[in-house]
């Protein structure tokens, strides 16, 4: 019972490379009083340097891929990508644009996939459950 005490939060950090802003809105509902994922030990943090999670939304634009890029090398090890959104997925409704570079696992490897336009709660919750699950096996290794 103590092991269970002890183990660490995870902690998100959320990166919009792109996006409309609409799977931006859902995250930030997510701790709102609605959905309240800090009971669940979930903890937004402002610097990728303390994040085991990384949360992207929004396809890769050309400006946006350096910076995706360098958080990611940021993040420390284990660490868990979430791509949030049809966007992060495969580009969406920007699919083609002059500005879009690719969805995000052209860069580096995400590890959950939420789909939606936008991404609802719930099923933001359920893919953090997933990457929680991956992040925990990840740190046994």
């Amino acid at each position: 019972m103590l092991e269970h005490f002890r183990e660490k939060s995870p902690w998100v950090y959320h990166m919009n490379t792109g996006s409309c802003n609409g799977c931006d809105i859902e995250i930030m509902a997510l701790f709102s009083s609605k959905y309240d994922v800090e009971r669940l030990g979930i903890k937004m943090v402002g610097s990728p340097r303390h994040a085991d999670i990384l949360l992207l939304t929004g396809p890769v634009t050309a400006r946006s891929k350096e910076p995706l890029l360098k958080v990611y090398e940021m993040i420390p090890d284990p660490k868990v990508v979430v791509a949030i959104g049809c966007c992060a997925i495969s580009g969406g409704v920007f699919n083609g644009g002059y500005s879009i570079v690719g969805p995000a696992d052209k860069f580096i490897p995400v590890d959950v996939y939420i789909g939606g336009c936008s991404a609802h709660p719930n099923a933001i919750i359920e893919g953090l459950m997933k990457a929680i699950k991956i992040f925990k096996e990840l740190r046994k290794e």
